[in-house]
C-alpha cells in the first residue's frame, strides 16, 4: 500500500457555482441578508406606525376632555354631549391599551424573528465558507497529488537511472537535458534534482537558472533522508513548505523518492529524486480563484494554512510563511464559527488517491456586511 512519508509530525486532526454568484450580485434582492434588513425595516415601520396611533389617539383624547368640559358650562343643555364625550374618553383609553399590546407583542415576535434570522443567516454564512474552504484545499490536494505522480514516474527514467549508475560527465549531462526537458512541459516546477546516495546533487534540470546546484550537498536535508528511507518505488515524500536556499530563497513544495537500481520498483537505492514545485504562483491562484461576489472578496480573506496553522497562502499576500493563524478547529475536519465581527470557515485537506496530505487547511476569514440598506430605507 502506498504511504506519504512527510517531512513534518502530521497533525491528527462544493463550491458556489459561478451562475449563483453573479445572480446574487447583480439582484441584492437574492442575498439573505435581506431577512435581517427585511425584519429590521419592518420593526422600524411597526414602531413608527404604533407611535403614530398613539400620537393621534392623544389628540382626541384631548379633544374628548375639552368637550367634557365645554358640556360643564353648558349645563343642562350639554348633558347629552357629556355623555359623548365620556364614551368617546372610554374609546380613547381601550385604544391605548390595544397599541400598548399591540407594540409588545410585535416587538417581542420582531426581535424573536431577527435573532432567528441572524441565526439562519450566521448558519448559512458559516457552511458556505466552509464550503468554499475545502473546495479550495481539495483543488490544492489534487495538484499535489499530481506531484507525488511525476516523481515516482520520472525516477524511473532510464536517463535518470543512468546517471547514478554510471559515473561519468556525458551521462549526468544528459540526464539534466532530459530534466530540462521535462521542465520546459511542466512549468509548475522550479527545478528538478538528481542526488546521489551520498547527498550530492550531479545534475539539476536548469543549470542556467541555477548554476550553484550541481555538487551542492543536501545530506542533511529531510526530504532526501525520508527519501532514500522509501521502501519501493510506489513510496514518496512529502513536505511542507520551505524557503530554499538554492532555488533564489523561493518557498517550494519538495516531493522525493528514491532512484533504483534499473528503475524496478524493488531495485537497489542508488540515489534520490527530489522535485521542486513553485509554490507560490500556484497557491496564489487557487486562493485568488475562490469564487466569492466582488463584495465580499472586499471583506473576505482566503488562506491555506499548514498543520500549525502557519499561513502558507493568502489572498490579501500578508503574513505568507510568517503567521500563525489561531484557527479553533473544535467543530472537526470541517466547520464555522463567529469571531467578533467576523465568520470563519474552514476545511481539513481530504486528501486524494494516495495523497493523504499534510494535514493543511482551507481557511476563510469573512467580515459582516455592513447594513447599509437599513439606513437608506429609513
Amino acid at each position: 500500500m502506498t504511504r506519504a512519508s512527510s517531512c513534518v509530525n502530521r497533525a491528527d486532526s462544493p463550491e458556489s457555482s459561478r451562475g449563483g454568484a453573479l445572480s446574487m450580485e447583480q439582484d441584492a434582492s437574492l442575498r439573505p441578508e435581506r431577512i435581517l434588513d427585511l425584519s429590521e425595516r419592518l420593526s422600524s415601520v411597526a414602531g413608527a406606525k404604533i407611535g403614530e396611533i398613539a400620537r393621534v389617539n392623544r389628540a382626541a383624547k384631548m379633544l374628548a376632555i375639552n368637550a367634557l368640559i365645554v358640556a360643564a358650562r353648558a349645563g343642562e343643555a350639554g348633558k347629552g354631549f357629556a355623555i359623548v364625550a365620556e364614551e368617546f374618553k372610554k374609546i380613547s383609553t381601550e385604544i391605548d391599551v390595544v397599541a400598548g399590546a399591540l407594540e409588545s407583542q410585535v416587538r417581542a415576535d420582531l426581535d424573536e424573528l431577527s435573532a432567528i434570522g441572524g441565526a439562519i443567516l450566521g448558519h448559512m454564512r458559516g457552511q458556505r465558507l466552509a464550503d468554499l474552504a475545502l473546495n479550495a484545499i481539495e483543488i490544492v490536494d489534487r495538484n499535489l497529488y499530481e506531484r507525488t505522480c511525476d516523481v515516482r514516474w520520472w525516477a524511473t527514467d532510464s536517463a535518470v537511472v543512468a546517471c547514478l549508475g554510471e559515473a561519468e560527465d556525458a551521462a549526468q549531462r544528459f540526464a539534466g537535458e532530459r530534466l530540462g526537458v521535462i521542465l520546459d512541459a511542466y512549468t509548475v516546477y522550479l527545478d528538478l534534482w538528481i542526488c546521489d546516495a551520498r547527498g550530492r546533487v550531479v545534475a539539476n534540470g536548469r543549470p542556467g537558472r541555477y548554476a550553484g546546484v550541481v555538487g551542492q550537498s543536501v545530506a542533511d536535508a529531510r526530504w532526501f533522508q525520508d527519501g532514500m528511507r522509501t521502501e519501493t518505488g510506489d513510496d514518496f515524500v512529502a513536505c511542507d513548505i520551505e524557503t530554499n536556499r538554492l532555488l533564489g530563497g523561493a518557498p517550494v513544495a519538495t516531493y522525493a523518492t528514491a532512484i533504483r537500481e534499473g528503475g524496478q520498483a524493488k531495485g537497489r537505492v542508488l540515489g534520490v529524486l527530489g522535485v521542486h514545485f513553485d509554490w507560490r504562483p500556484q497557491a496564489q491562484a487557487v486562493v485568488d480563484g475562490v469564487r466569492l461576489t466582488t463584495e465580499e472578496r472586499e471583506r473576505s480573506r482566503v488562506m491555506l494554512l499548514d498543520q500549525k496553522g502557519r499561513v502558507l497562502a493568502s489572498s490579501d499576500h500578508k503574513g505568507v510563511l510568517s503567521e500563525i493563524f489561531p484557527l479553533d478547529t473544535s467543530a472537526g475536519s470541517m466547520g464555522s464559527y463567529a469571531d467578533g465581527d467576523v465568520t470563519v470557515g474552514y476545511a481539513l485537506t481530504p486528501g486524494y488517491e494516495t495523497y493523504a496530505g499534510l494535514g493543511w487547511y482551507g481557511c476563510l476569514v469573512q467580515r459582516r456586511e455592513v447594513q447599509a440598506a437599513i439606513v437608506s430605507a429609513a
